[in-house]
């Protein structure tokens, strides 16, 4: 039986003896670093396509921030909506001028402006055979007691033709009606129909007594006009026009 001695010393023979029989070849140094090579471009083309993608997402997140889920191009975008016509103005426009009581009758005056001729109006005749000029109608509608004044003479007796919204031929008019004897008895009423200066009138009675008109103006028109009542029995001392500053433009004392 060997001892242990004896086969380590034998083992050591045979390795000597095979390592002999079979010389290690070199180390395949070409080989690894060609692999190595390889291995380090591999790495580099996958950090490339990394940084690719990270860009590209990056430019996907600034899409969606600037453009929401939902939002149209701008060629897709309807256009904008057109405003709606304009409505056009009322062919008929009118204003209360003035209102109260007098006599215990009820009065009141109103203009009333036609934009147009209405129809079945016809412009009168001079005596010479002209017809009077005028595109548009002016109406004075004044009533007491609810009866219109001159309803005699039909539904537009109590108009005039004017040529459209600004006719000076329809201003510095001052007249005094009534429903009996051409307005010289019973209540009647104090009219006029002043310049643009004018911002009221006084009508002085016979008994100390005053009545003060302002003057109101059809919108969108220079038609204007202010009323006075005259209660039956009174007779009128003067009839005064004021501007806006209370200075005095005329002084009437012409009237009954």
């Amino acid at each position: 039986m060997t001892s242990d001695h004896g086969q380590e010393d034998w083992v050591r023979a045979a390795f000597a003896r095979s390592r002999d029989a079979y010389p290690s070849s070199p180390a395949p140094v070409d080989r690894i670093l060609t692999a190595a090579r390889t291995r380090r471009k591999r790495r580099r083309a996958a950090a490339a396509l990394a940084s690719a993608a990270c860009v590209l997402g990056l430019g996907l997140a600034v899409s969606f921030l600037t453009s929401p889920p939902g939002a149209e191009s701008p060629a897709s975008r309807p256009s904008p909506r057109t405003s709606p016509p304009a409505t056009p103005a009322p062919s008929t426009v009118s204003v209360r001028v003035a209102e109260g009581t007098t006599g215990g009758q009820r009065w009141s005056v109103a203009l009333e402006f036609h934009r147009t001729l209405p129809k079945g109006y016809t412009l009168p005749t001079y005596p010479d055979g002209t017809t009077a000029p005028g595109t548009s109608l002016l109406c004075q509608r004044m009533y007491i007691g609810g009866v219109r004044i001159d309803h005699q003479g039909g539904p537009w007796a109590d108009c005039q033709p004017v040529t459209g919204t600004h006719d000076p031929q329809a201003s510095a008019g001052l007249g005094l009606w009534g429903l009996h004897d051409k307005g010289l008895s019973g209540s009647r009423l104090m009219v006029s129909n002043p310049e643009a200066n004018v911002a009221y009138g006084i009508v002085s009675l016979s008994d100390g007594t005053q009545a003060k008109a302002t003057t109101v103006t059809v919108p969108g028109t220079t038609y204007r006009a202010w009323a006075a009542p005259i209660p039956n029995g009174r007779t009128i001392t003067s009839v005064d026009q004021y501007d806006a500053h209370d200075q005095r433009l005329s002084h009437d004392t012409g009237w009954r």
